[in-house]
């Protein structure tokens, strides 16, 4: 039976340990438009109005989509042949005529397959319906497996997920730690001992279903976007879980970065006095808010310094906050990582020091929240992956 939401156990991640730059992101090129293009494009407008608004008429479609009806008529049965599409009978509601037939997505006609590989001790996976719905899940312990054998671990993971999959799977989507480019290629997840490794391709070819790879913070972000409340289209997401990494969104597209690495926060120095970071800087940020060290900073004291220590460390993040929110015009900030760290005197520094170094008309507008705790994160944004660069619905 479906489960109503992603419940996987929540766990640490691995560090972040991003320290070395990556090769330059190429531009993209223009092509001349085809017909092909245009079909695709077609089919995408059909099926993320659908996805978004619900079930239609094949008329109310084409109204909808700006297209006409022979093109709507054309592809609402080859997205049904797909599984992607379901005809749900005539409507219920009372008008002249014969009643249309409505058209929905159908949400459990294909799966997909999503693993999250950024948690410490294990891979996660789950297999899911097109709205994030879980069918089946599975997990395996990592231990000290890096290299060729974390690998393998990700491949038995999903074997067993694609045997447990009662639909066709429409494609994989994986969360990973890393400097991940557009491509699926893993440049670098240095505590998975993980170099240029093209991790995609590998797991289209061997699964023979589309994969896509992105960075874990990074689909986190998709997945607030796409699956937890908001209204924001420009946002950022801030974890601290193990290290402290962040993922920008705007106009609802994310910024990948040059070097694919947009968001390394954790390196910002915001204490020149303060200890030596393994990055070979001083006071970086990470020292002072990602979960290993906080927790270390915090642990046995009395109640009211360890609400002094985390005010503390809340106020840092504000301080890196505000310029980026200046810049950028950010609407809402998402705090991730353990809830009981976050929670209370940090988020409501960090809060407070964001808005009292930023101009009226930012600060007014923004909002800076918690879903620490909320561990289905980064598997919802493998969904959001597929979604996206498969259907075209996101």
């Amino acid at each position: 039976m479906a489960e109503s939401a992603l419940d996987t156990p929540h766990g640490a991640r691995r560090p972040r340990g991003l320290f070395q730059a990556a090769a330059r992101r190429e531009p993209t090129r223009p092509t001349k438009a085809r017909n092909q293009d245009t079909r695709l494009h077609n089919r995408s407008l059909v099926l993320a109005t659908l996805y978004r608004d619900g079930a239609m008429s094949r008329a109310d479609l084409a109204r909808a989509s700006d297209l006409t009806m022979p093109t709507v008529s054309a592809l609402v049965a080859d997205l049904i042949d797909d599984g992607l599409l379901a005809d749900i009978g005539p409507r219920s509601d009372v008008r002249r005529g014969k009643p249309a037939n409505l058209i929905e997505v159908d949400d459990a006609g294909t799966n997909l397959v999503v693993v999250d590989l950024s948690l410490v001790d294990r891979f996660v996976g789950a297999v899911t319906d097109l709205r994030g719905r879980v069918v089946a899940r599975a997990e395996l312990a990592l231990g000290p497996a890096v290299g060729e054998a974390a690998k393998a671990l990700v491949f038995q993971l999903i074997e067993q997920l694609m045997e447990r999959a009662p639909r066709r799977v429409l494609g994989i989507g994986v969360g990973s730690p890393g400097i991940i480019d557009d491509g699926g290629v893993i440049r670098q997840a240095a505590h998975l001992d993980w170099h240029d490794l093209p991790m995609a391709t590998e797991l289209s070819d061997r699964f023979e279903v589309a994969a896509h790879v992105g960075n874990d913070v990074n689909v986190a972000a998709l997945a607030v976007l796409t699956f937890r409340t908001t209204h924001a289209q420009n946002l950022m997401l801030v974890s601290i879980e193990h290290g402290v990494g962040a993922a920008l969104v705007i106009d609802g597209d994310l910024v990948w970065g040059e070097q694919f690495a947009a968001g390394e926060i954790g390196h910002v120095t915001v204490d020149d006095g303060g200890e030596a970071c393994i990055c070979g800087k001083r006071g970086c940020l990470d020292l002072l808010i990602s979960a290993v060290h906080l927790r270390s900073r915090v642990e046995g004291l009395p109640a009211e310094l360890r609400q002094a220590r985390l005010a503390e460390a809340g106020n840092a993040l504000g301080l890196v906050l505000a310029p980026i929110l200046s810049v950028l015009n950010l609407n809402e900030v998402v705090l991730t990582g353990p809830a009981d760290l976050i929670e209370g005197p940090f988020l409501a520094a960090a809060n407070n020091t964001a808005r009292a170094r930023t101009l009226p008309p930012i600060s007014s507008s923004l909002t800076v929240r918690s879903l620490a705790g909320d561990s289905d994160l980064t598997l919802l944004g493998g969904v959001s992956l597929v979604l996206s660069r498969e259907l075209g619905v996101l």
